[in-house]
């Protein structure tokens, strides 16, 4: 993690130094709702349109336009008018007219929005003003966040599991037995540290197709959670066991991510970052709930 936040923070210090732009800006700020410029979110900022006239400050920025005017030249074609035209001629030298002119959606992947995120951001603080480099760090820091945040898509419920009323000792007995016989079918020779030390040859390079070897790992993942849903679960149990269910869960979309590393490279890295702190978790509550079943069999 701290490597990616590193790589972020230079991209944003290269991008000002081939700008000519002086770092120094004191009152930059990191607000508990993102990123902050001044008094006002980043957010706030990008999508800030001063003159109105449909094309946002920080895009007239790159089209050399002024943010201020609707016409900056003053020739009676309005800014949004003239950068259309700019944009169309630029998609017609790389050959073709875009999505926006066939009427296609255009289909982006994580990092393909991470991106444009990333570098409209940097415009942005470029148009905006001047800024410190205690406020690179804190862009830095607030991008590298964004990445190792990526949400779960699955969280199993209460009422997807199979609760039992009875709480006897036979049915934490015969419950505890389950457990012991959800078995990883064909089990690997290997973890999945042992592929991403295979797969980081060094800091500069990747063998991307050891990859491949996490295959197996999210077959048996997958298995074992279902099979974690499937079982009878006595009620008194029933919290601790789906708090299993979900960070085995959480586990299994890190592996499955990792492996999406030459299509989706924000989602790969964003799975890495997770899966050590993830796997912690998981460790933590698998212990917590076989002490509890131990205590209940003991009484």
């Amino acid at each position: 993690m701290l490597l990616l936040a590193c790589a972020i923070v230079f991209l944003v210090v290269l991008f000002f130094l081939k700008n000519k732009t002086v770092f120094q800006n004191p009152q930059n700020q990191l607000s508990q709702e993102g990123l902050a410029y001044g008094n006002e979110t980043l957010e706030n900022i990008i999508i800030k349109d001063t003159d109105g006239d449909g094309v946002l400050d920080w895009e007239e920025t790159l089209w050399g336009t002024d943010p201020l005017k609707k016409d900056t030249n003053d020739d009676g074609t309005s800014d949004s008018v003239e950068i259309a035209k700019l944009k169309s001629a630029q998609e017609m030298s790389l050959g073709g007219e875009g999505n926006t002119s066939t009427g296609e959606t255009e289909t982006l992947t994580e990092t393909d929005k991470f991106s444009r995120e990333f570098f409209s951001t940097v415009a942005t603080l470029n148009q905006a003003g001047e800024m410190d480099q205690a406020t690179i760090n804190k862009l830095g820091e607030s991008l590298a966040e964004h990445i190792k945040n990526t949400p779960t898509r699955k969280v199993f419920l209460l009422s997807e599991l199979k609760i039992l009323d009875d709480n006897s000792k036979q049915t934490i007995t015969t419950y505890n037995n389950a457990l012991k016989n959800i078995k990883i079918k064909n089990p690997a020779n290997y973890t999945v540290i042992d592929v991403l030390q295979e797969f980081f040859i060094d800091e500069d390079n990747v063998d991307v197709n050891v990859l491949s070897k996490l295959d197996l790992i999210v077959e048996n993942m997958r298995d074992t959670v279902t099979a974690m849903v499937k079982i009878p679960v006595p009620k008194s149990l029933s919290t601790q066991h789906l708090a299993v269910v979900n960070i085995l869960e959480k586990i299994l979309e890190n592996i499955s991510d990792i492996r999406l590393y030459e299509s989706d490279t924000i989602v790969a890295l964003s799975a890495i970052a997770q899966y050590a702190p993830n796997t912690d978790t998981l460790e933590s509550s698998i212990d917590s709930l076989l002490i509890t079943i131990q205590q209940k069999l003991n009484n």
